[in-house]
C-alpha cells in the first residue's frame, strides 16, 4: 500500500470516528436542553409558576444561546474547535447539575441562561469540524447523521427526565444528565481530532478555495461579508421561522399532551417527543443521502429538498393543532417529524455550500442567532397566549400551534428564493473522483 493510499484510508476512518464522538456530545446537548420541558408540570405544582413564567424559563436559554452564537462561531474559525466543544460541554453539564439545586424563579432563569451560553459553543464548531472531514459527496450525509443525535437526545431528555422526575423527584433528572455530560467530556478528550486543514476540502475543492481554510478577518468584517450575501441571509431568516415552529413543539408538546389528553407525566414526556423525534431521526439521514445524490447534478438541490419538506410539514402542523384524539395527534406528530427531519438535514449543509471553509463556523453562529431568536419569541408567545385571552388555555394553545404553520410556509418561500440566487456549480462539475 502506498503512503498516499494509507493516508487516505486513515483519513476516511478518522472522519467517521470524529462523527461518532460528536454524535454523543450532541446527544447530551439536546438531552440537557429538553429535560426541563418534561418537568414543567412538576415545577408548576411545586413552585406555583404560571405558564408565562415557564415560557420565560424556557426562552432564557434561547435568548442567551442566540446572542452568544455569533461570538462562538467567530471563535470556532480561529481557535481550537476541539477546545470549544469540550469546554462548552463541561459548562452546560455543570449548570444542568446545578439546576437541580434551584428553588426560586430567578435561579431557574439564571441556570438556563448559562446553559444557553455553554451550548452555543457547540454547534458552530462541531458542524465546521464535521464539514472539514467530509467533502461534497458525504457532507449532507454526515451532517444529517449528526443531526439524528438531536432527535435521540431530545427523546432521552423528555422521556428519561419525566421518568426520573416522577419516580425520584425532578432534581435528580438534572443531577443525572449533568453528571453524564461531565463524564463524557472527560472521557473523549484524547480521542476527538481537530485537524488543522480540512482533509475533504483538500481533496475536493479548487486551489483558491482550499487556501482559505483559516479565517483572518476581524469580527465585524467577517459578519458584514456573510450578511451581504443575499442567499446566505435568506437561509438564515428561513431558519428563524422554521426553528420558531420547532421550539414550540420542543418546549410545549409535553404540557400539551399532559393537559389536553390527561396523560401521565411520564407518558406525556415520552409521547410528546418520541413520535416527532423518532420520525425525524429516520427521515433526516435519508434526506441527507438524497440531497448528496441530487447535488451532484442539480444546482441548489439541498435547498429544494428542504423547501419541499417544509411545504408538506405546514399541513401536518395544522393537523397537530386540530387533533381531537390521541391517535390522530400521534399520527400527525409522526408526519410532522418526517417533514422536520427532511428540513433539518440540510440546515448547515446548504449554507456551507455558499461560503468558504474558513467561514463555516462563523456563518453557523450567525444562523443559530437568528434561528434561536425565532425560537425564543415563539416559546414566550405560546406561554403568553396560553395564559391570557378568551377560551381555555388548551384552546388557546391549540390555536397558536395551528397558526405556527405559517412559519413553515414563509421558510419554504425564503429557501426557494435563495435557490434562485445560488450560483454554485453542481458537484460533478468540480471533477470529483
Amino acid at each position: 500500500m502506498s503512503p498516499s493510499s494509507k493516508c487516505s484510508k486513515d483519513a476516511n476512518s478518522s472522519k467517521w470516528v470524529v462523527l461518532g464522538l460528536l454524535w454523543l456530545v450532541c446527544f447530551l446537548n439536546y438531552a440537557d436542553r429538553q429535560v426541563i420541558s418534561s418537568l414543567f408540570p412538576l415545577l408548576e405544582h411545586d413552585f406555583g409558576f404560571s405558564k408565562a413564567q415557564l415560557g420565560l424559563i424556557g426562552s432564557s436559554f434561547m435568548w442567551v444561546y442566540a446572542f452568544s452564537s455569533p461570538l462562538a462561531g467567530f471563535a470556532g474559525d480561529r481557535v481550537s474547535r476541539k477546545g470549544l466543544i469540550l469546554g462548552g460541554c463541561l459548562l452546560w453539564s455543570v449548570m444542568t447539575f446545578f439546576t437541580g439545586l434551584c428553588g426560586k424563579f430567578w435561579q431557574f432563569l439564571a441556570t438556563r441562561a448559562v446553559i444557553g451560553l455553554g451550548e452555543s459553543l457547540y454547534f458552530p464548531s462541531a458542524t465546521s469540524l464535521i464539514s472539514g472531514w467530509h467533502g461534497l459527496r458525504t457532507r449532507s450525509t454526515a451532517l444529517s447523521l449528526h443531526q439524528s443525535a438531536v432527535y435521540v437526545g431530545t427523546i432521552a431528555g423528555g422521556a428519561l427526565g419525566a421518568y426520573v422526575g416522577a419516580r425520584y423527584g425532578w432534581r435528580w433528572a438534572f443531577y443525572g444528565f449533568g453528571g453524564a455530560g461531565i463524564l463524557v467530556a472527560i472521557l473523549i478528550r484524547k480521542h476527538l481530532a481537530d485537524p488543522d486543514i480540512p482533509t475533504a476540502d483538500l481533496l475536493e475543492r479548487d486551489a483558491e478555495t482550499t487556501m482559505n481554510t483559516t479565517a483572518t478577518n476581524g469580527l465585524i468584517p467577517t459578519f458584514q461579508k456573510l450578511l451581504t450575501k443575499p442567499n446566505v441571509l435568506l437561509l438564515m431568516v428561513a431558519f428563524a421561522f422554521a426553528n420558531g415552529v420547532a421550539a414550540i413543539f420542543l418546549l410545549w408538546a409535553p404540557t400539551f399532551l399532559y393537559e389536553k389528553f390527561h396523560q401521565s407525566l411520564v407518558v406525556a414526556g415520552f409521547s410528546a417527543v418520541a413520535a416527532i423525534q423518532i420520525a425525524s431521526a429516520v427521515s433526516a439521514p435519508l434526506s441527507g443521502l438524497l440531497a448528496d445524490r441530487l447535488s451532484i447534478r442539480i444546482r441548489g438541490a439541498r435547498m429544494i429538498v428542504q423547501a419541499v419538506a417544509l411545504l408538506l410539514g405546514s399541513l401536518t402542523i395544522v393537523a397537530v393543532g386540530r387533533a381531537a384524539t390521541m391517535e390522530a395527534l400521534i399520527a400527525s406528530m409522526i408526519c410532522f417529524g418526517i417533514c422536520k427531519g427532511g428540513y433539518d438535514a440540510g440546515i448547515f449543509a446548504s449554507v456551507f455550500d455558499l461560503v468558504l471553509p474558513g467561514e463555516r463556523s462563523s456563518v453557523a453562529g450567525l444562523m443559530n442567532t437568528l434561528g434561536w431568536i425565532g425560537g425564543a419569541v415563539s416559546a414566550m408567545m405560546v406561554g403568553i397566549f396560553s395564559t391570557y385571552g378568551s377560551g381555555t388555555p388548551m384552546e388557546r394553545m391549540s390555536g397558536v400551534i395551528v397558526w405556527s404553520s405559517v412559519g413553515y410556509l414563509v421558510a419554504a418561500t425564503l429557501l426557494l428564493s435563495a435557490r434562485t440566487l445560488d450560483d454554485t456549480k453542481p458537484a460533478e462539475t468540480l471533477h470529483l473522483g
